[in-house]
């Protein structure tokens, strides 16, 4: 793929949610809601401040985020469906704690 997100906007890729309940009961396709889980794909080189001085992003390629609902611009990229959106749109990196890298 060859697309660079211009400024503080990144490039995610949605990771599907779980198809079963705690319980065990699977969730059929038209009841399930669209993941708020996603992976940074590529991201821009960041914003600028009052300054004109260049912001790096906190977020970086390969980075797992969550984000809101309704975030972003729905693109399709060489046949994938992907995320366009701004930094301030994130709500956050999830990070793999000890516990859950032990479990893997």
């Amino acid at each position: 793929m060859h697309f660079r997100p211009l400024h503080d906007r990144v490039l995610v890729r949605r990771i599907d949610a779980e198809e079963r309940t705690a319980g065990g009961i699977i969730i059929p396709d038209t009841a399930k809601e669209k993941p708020q889980e996603g992976e940074v794909i590529a991201a821009g080189p960041g914003g600028r401040n009052e300054q004109g001085q260049l912001v790096p992003l906190d977020v970086k390629v390969g980075d797992r985020v969550l984000f809101g609902k309704w975030s972003g611009t729905e693109v399709k990229i060489d046949g994938k469906e992907l995320l366009i959106m701004k930094e301030s749109d994130l709500l956050g990196v999830v990070e793999k704690t000890a516990a859950t890298k032990k479990a893997a």
